[in-house]
């Protein structure tokens, strides 16, 4: 399974984003290997709008299926929602931590948006 992690740098002991649009990366993690890979997601952070949903369609792209950040906007949300990805928020700290904190099932799936668009 793919987890995909708003991140604010490249690797596991980068700070978990808040923002899932505007995060400033992604790391993917195959939870069956424990492999990860960091993706560049600053066309979004800059983007005037609609980062939501093309980042969206970017985690779907690297075939995660759950996604974790601080916050997810209304956007992303219904795309993310619509494509069937399970998505976890409220997040802090490291990317690792975060990780861990999601296998020991200490994250609860979010049914909503958690923040109005372009925050």
């Amino acid at each position: 399974m793919k987890v995909a992690i708003s991140a604010q740098g490249k690797d596991l002991d980068s700070q978990v984003d808040p923002r899932f649009g505007r995060a400033k990366y992604f790391i993917v993690v195959d939870s069956e290997t424990e492999s990860f890979t960091a993706h560049d997601n600053s066309l979004n952070l800059n983007a005037p709008q609609g980062a939501g949903i093309q980042s969206a369609k970017n985690v779907l792209d690297f075939g995660a299926v759950v996604v974790i950040s601080g916050n997810v906007g209304p956007k992303a949300f219904a795309t993310l929602s619509a494509t069937g990805i399970k998505m976890y928020t409220g997040a802090s700290g490291t990317v690792r931590d975060t990780l861990e904190a999601f296998r020991a099932g200490k994250l609860t799936e979010t049914g909503k948006a958690t923040v109005g668009g372009h925050w």
